[in-house]
């Protein structure tokens, strides 16, 4: 039974990693080496990695759309997909006898598309889980094979999520794939009338309006953390990251000015919201390593932010 996998960041990994110990894996597709950190050094996705480790080959197509035909090469028998970061040609769609099978970090129909994980956690959900589903051309619209759920739990972040989903996500596939390849799985089309969607992460959302709730800032740093990360301007005009966050019971008498910082503690830096106080907890200005809000706010012996100051933007 030969096998091709395709997925790319660190939630594929686990499910690379399990494959090989019980399929014949020929090809492991996955994104291209793309530059990372302040010095922008080329670094290979996490799932290459793993493949090499493991002694699998690797292909980087910059466009598998266009670029497609070693994954044909390999004449696989199925195809698993796990966060690939592309659209599926139609080609290989219909190529491996078994199909072509995806693991997907929610309970479809509920967030399609490519920020399942993030978005559940933006959107203040309760509850998520895993599909196993058959791919077709349209974005995550293929039929339903098995589902488990998961709890997102209050102070969850993306990078938890992550983690928990593809330890189930393993998990499902490992015992789903069996009835796949012998062709007893069910198969549920999906309802699109309940479709919502997740679609991918965009530069501009990574700043923070402050003009929104406190609740729901919260919920978008956690959303956005550990990759890519929120952010504000400080008063000095400095690029901060909100790495953590959370609403403030702090009290004030300062009213309708939404980014004015109204107190500083030992438990952080307390912001003035669209509705409450949010209290920024850690943060990493531009160029720097993280520290904890306080000790930057009092930087050095000098005052980098004052009580009656502005958050802005850009």
């Amino acid at each position: 039974m030969k096998m091709v996998f395709m997925g790319t960041p660190e939630f594929a990994v686990p499910i690379l990693e399990a494959l090989n110990h019980h399929y014949e894996i020929t090809l492991v597709v996955t994104q291209p080496d793309r530059p990372t950190g302040r010095r922008r050094t080329m670094t290979p996705p996490p799932v290459k990695t793993m493949a090499q480790s493991l002694g699998l080959p690797v292909f980087q197509p910059e466009r598998v759309r266009r670029d497609y035909g070693p994954i044909l090469d390999a004449n696989p028998d199925v195809i698993v997909t796990a966060a690939y970061g592309q659209i599926i040609p139609k080609a290989l769609l219909d190529t491996p006898p078994f199909g072509a099978i995806n693991v997907h970090g929610s309970l479809l129909p509920a967030l399609r598309g490519g920020a399942p994980v993030q978005r559940a956690i933006e959107r203040g959900h309760k509850q998520t889980g895993v599909t196993i589903m058959a791919m077709n051309e349209a974005m995550d619209a293929g039929d339903i094979i098995a589902q488990a759920t998961c709890e997102i739990e209050p102070r969850e972040t993306a990078g938890s999520l992550f983690a928990k989903l593809s330890v189930l996500g393993r998990a499902l596939l490992l015992k789903t794939l069996p009835q796949i390849l012998d062709r007893t799985a069910p198969r549920m089309p999906q309802e699109e009338s309940e479709a919502t969607f997740a679609y991918t992460l965009k530069k501009e959302e990574e700043q923070l309006d402050l003009t929104l709730a406190a609740q729901t800032l919260d919920a978008k740093i956690r959303a956005f953390h550990p990759t890519p990360n929120t952010y504000v301007i400080d008063p000095n005009g400095v690029r901060l990251k909100i790495l953590t966050a959370h609403p403030s019971h702090a009290t004030t008498a300062v009213e309708n000015n939404p980014g004015e910082i109204v107190a500083i503690d030992a438990h952080g830096v307390h912001v003035l919201t669209g509705e409450g106080l949010l209290c920024l907890t850690t943060v990493q200005p531009a160029g720097k390593k993280a520290m904890k809000a306080t000790d930057y706010a009092r930087g050095a012996g000098r005052d980098t932010m004052q009580i009656g100051q502005l958050l802005g933007k850009l």
